[in-house]
This record gives C-alpha cells, sequence and structure tokens, in this order.
C-alpha cells in the first residue's frame, strides 16, 4: 500500500472522527427555539435532517454574506428559504461528503477491487448532491409557476370584474387554484399581508423569490396600476394573454429541441441493437461460407 494511499485512508479517518465529535459536541448543546422546531423538509433530506440541523448552528460563522446570498436566493426559488438556511445546506453538503467518502473508502478495503482513491470523488459528489437536489426542485418549480400563471391570471381578473379588489382576488386564486407551488406563493403573499406586511412589499418578495421574468412583470403592473389608480382588469386579463402566448413558444421551443436531445440515445442505445440484428445474418452467413 503506498504512502499516499496510507495518508488519504488516515485523513479520512480523521474527518469521521471529527465529525462524530463535532456531532456529540453539538448534540448536547442548546439549540435556538427556530433550530429546535420539527421542519416539513422534503424526504429526501428526513433521513439525515437531524444531524444536519444540529452542525447547521455550528457552521453558521463560517459562512461569508455572499455565500448566504447566494444560497438563500436558491433556497427562495426552491421554495425552502422558510424550512431551511444557507447553514443547513453547507451542513448537508458536509455530511453527504464524509458519509459518501468514507463508505467508499471503507468498501474499496474491504473488497480490494477497486482503488481507495475513488473516496474523493465520491466526497466531492456527495458534496455536490444536496445543490443538485435544490437546482433541481428549483427548476421544477419554475416550471410548474410558468404553467399555471395564466390560469390564475384568468381566475383573479373573473374575480376584479366580478367586484372583488386585488386582496380579495388574491384570497380566490390561493383557495381555488389548482394544487401547486403557485398557489402556495398565493397563500403565503396572502399571509404576509394580514401579518402586517404592505401589499406591494409583499409582492415584491414574491417576484424575488421566484426571480422570474413574467413574474416581476406581473407585479410591477401590478403595483403601479394601484398607484395611479388604474383598472385592474384589462392590465391582468393582457398580462394573461402575454403568458399564455410565452407558454405556447416555449412548448414550441422544447418541441424543436427534442429531436437534438433524442440523438445521443438513440446513437448510444438504439443504433447498436438495430445494426446487431440487421447485420447477425449477414455475418453468421459470412462465416458458414468461410469468407470471415
Amino acid at each position: 500500500m503506498s504512502a499516499w494511499l496510507v495518508m488519504s485512508l488516515g485523513a479520512m479517518f480523521v474527518a469521521a472522527v471529527a465529525l462524530v465529535a463535532a456531532a456529540s459536541g453539538a448534540w448536547g448543546a442548546a439549540l435556538p427555539a427556530e433550530l429546535a422546531r420539527p421542519a416539513p423538509v422534503p424526504w429526501a433530506w428526513r433521513a439525515a435532517w437531524p444531524l444536519v440541523r444540529r452542525f447547521a448552528h455550528a457552521i453558521g460563522p463560517w459562512l461569508s454574506a455572499q455565500q448566504r446570498d447566494r444560497l438563500r436566493q436558491l433556497l427562495g426559488r426552491a421554495g425552502l428559504d422558510r424550512v431551511m438556511s444557507a447553514e443547513h445546506v453547507v451542513a448537508a453538503q458536509a455530511v453527504a461528503a464524509t458519509l459518501a467518502g468514507c463508505a467508499v473508502a471503507l468498501g474499496a478495503w474491504g473488497i480490494d477491487a477497486i482503488s481507495a482513491w475513488t473516496a474523493v470523488p465520491a466526497a466531492a459528489l456527495g458534496a455536490l448532491l444536496p445543490r443538485i437536489a435544490l437546482r433541481d426542485r428549483a427548476a421544477r418549480r419554475r416550471d410548474a409557476v410558468l404553467r399555471r400563471l395564466p390560469h390564475d391570471l384568468d381566475l383573479i381578473t373573473l374575480s376584479i370584474e366580478a367586484g372583488l379588489n386585488l386582496g380579495a382576488a388574491l384570497g380566490q386564486a390561493a383557495r381555488h387554484g389548482p394544487p401547486g407551488p403557485l398557489r402556495d406563493e398565493w397563500q403565503r403573499v396572502l399571509r404576509d399581508v394580514h401579518a402586517g406586511q404592505p401589499r406591494h412589499e409583499a409582492l415584491h418578495a414574491l417576484a424575488a423569490r421566484l426571480a422570474l421574468p413574467a413574474v416581476s412583470t406581473l407585479v410591477a403592473a401590478l403595483i403601479a396600476a394601484e398607484r395611479q389608480g388604474a383598472s385592474l382588469a384589462p392590465i391582468l386579463r393582457a398580462q394573461a394573454e402575454q403568458r399564455r402566448n410565452e407558454r405556447f413558444l416555449r412548448a414550441e421551443r422544447l418541441a424543436m429541441e427534442a429531436p437534438v436531445k433524442m440523438l445521443f440515445p438513440l446513437v448510444l442505445c438504439i443504433f447498436p441493437g438495430t445494426f446487431a440484428v440487421l447485420l447477425f445474418p449477414v455475418v453468421h452467413q459470412l462465416l458458414r461460407e468461410g469468407v470471415l
């Protein structure tokens, strides 16, 4: 066994021991009330969430303001900014990296079929998994919001034309809209308004969380119309029509991208099997005649 391999295994062991020691120290420490409350975290995080929650309090002083800001924006797009903080994400990365590296190192040591050096890329991949999961959740949430936005705008427009004000119309969308992230966002806006936050600030917070040009344009149009005393129904109807056109154009773009995305699986998976089926009788006949 080479000296570098022994040193890497020793460093992995020291990291595991330090992790266990920090866990034992953090487990006995008193937590703030916000961290002690159970949180409805995503199912993929629940197994390691107690450990992540304990380490988050210790990791906090090591994060810079820029890192906090970037992770807070990512959590807002994923709809988890009230469930976890930037410290939780970094703690999840540290726990995932340590567990993945130790598991691969122990497996390589016990089986002797692969090199223990694979623990380093395994730890790097484990550290990336929490952020990859958050980005994937944010992308799925963005697509769901863009799909549902024209429908909710039509519902809000009909409510305003029926005589309701903007707050009551948003309440109709929050109560009767299709389940999904956009309905959750409308409910959050109403909760913020009922808690005493001005409506324009709650709408600005909505646009900042979702970080979508369509929602930012809608919020700007609503706030400008309210301040100028203009009628909201025509503005909302125009916004709904524009969002519907954008959704149709987005669907056309995805349909045009589908053949390009299918090319790699075709070349890698389908064409070799097709050529094997077509060429097998020819090769078999050539082998029987002694040509090959």
